[in-house]
């Protein structure tokens, strides 16, 4: 329902104050905008509409995955006409349809606030990482397969994808460094930021990537969030990592010297003089 974006940035959704939601979505009725919402306080899926009465799902502990997509997709039906959709899961090992699936039906309230309360701040660190570079940058985009979240700086130069995969050929057709957040999975059961740059010399791996680490089996720079939260300035050290990581990146990838240095703040995104925020 969304506009094409380059990198697929369209089926990304993004991080609020309430959880998961998409960007305003054209009714296929023609009636206005709706918006999909996974509240992870009041602990529901939502579907709202600009001119109609919102739709609310509980998510309860024991209610399957395919109760709650089927009730999700029959509400935007309802309020935006009809809409119909790929239920195939993605980066899962497992492929029963979403709206056929009643073997998976675990909610736990408490560890969804914990994951949000943790990805709310690993949000502002990634805001406030790109906030200041002048090229090409996505916001801080939430990625639905892994619930991770992430940042892309790109360099505008093309590149060729590594495989002819669906996502690949379209997620890495452009030079880019990425820096994200995820709450762990079966591949690293902790939550962490990492980065990459694509493509990347092989000395890039090499690079002193303070205070984080380079991971040879997921190929990616890692900072684990514990060590963050045990930081004595939590904020400043994921900061600190993030730029690192992109300096590092840009430099060895032999980028625009500009696009570097406006990622380091020279010159201010706020020219002297401007608005400035209040202490």
């Amino acid at each position: 329902m969304a506009p094409p974006e380059p990198q697929l940035r369209h089926a990304a959704l993004r991080l609020t104050a309430r959880g998961w939601e998409t960007a305003p979505l054209p009714a296929p009725d023609g009636s206005g905008a709706i918006v999909a919402a996974l509240d992870l306080r009041a602990h529901e899926a939502v579907v709202e509409h600009n001119a109609r009465p919102a739709s609310r799902i509980a998510l309860t502990p024991h209610r399957p995955v395919g109760e709650v997509a089927s009730e999700m997709l029959d509400a935007v039906r309802d309020v935006a006409g009809d809409v119909r959709i790929d239920p195939t899961p993605q980066e899962v090992p497992w492929s029963v349809p979403l709206d056929q699936d009643h073997e998976h039906a675990t909610y736990d309230p408490e560890a969804v606030a914990r994951y949000h309360a943790a990805a709310t701040r690993a949000a502002l660190v990634l805001n406030a990482f790109r906030a200041s570079y002048r090229g090409r940058a996505t916001p801080v985009d939430a990625w639905w397969g892994s619930f991770d979240l992430a940042v892309h700086l790109f360099s505008g130069a093309a590149a060729d994808p590594p495989s002819q995969g669906f996502i690949t050929r379209n997620s890495l057709d452009a030079e880019q460094v990425a820096v994200g957040w995820w709450p762990g999975d079966a591949h690293y059961p902790r939550a962490a930021f990492y980065g990459y740059a694509y493509p990347a010399p092989p000395r890039l791996v090499e690079a002193n990537v303070a205070p984080g680490r380079w991971d040879a089996a997921l190929g990616e720079f890692l900072l684990d969030w514990d060590t963050v939260v045990e930081a004595g300035d939590p904020f400043r050290t994921a900061v600190t990592f993030a730029h690192s990581l992109a300096s590092q990146a840009c430099t060895v990838c032999a980028w625009d010297p500009m696009l570097l240095r406006s990622l380091e703040g020279d010159p201010p995104p706020v020219a002297a003089g401007g608005l400035r925020p209040n202490p």
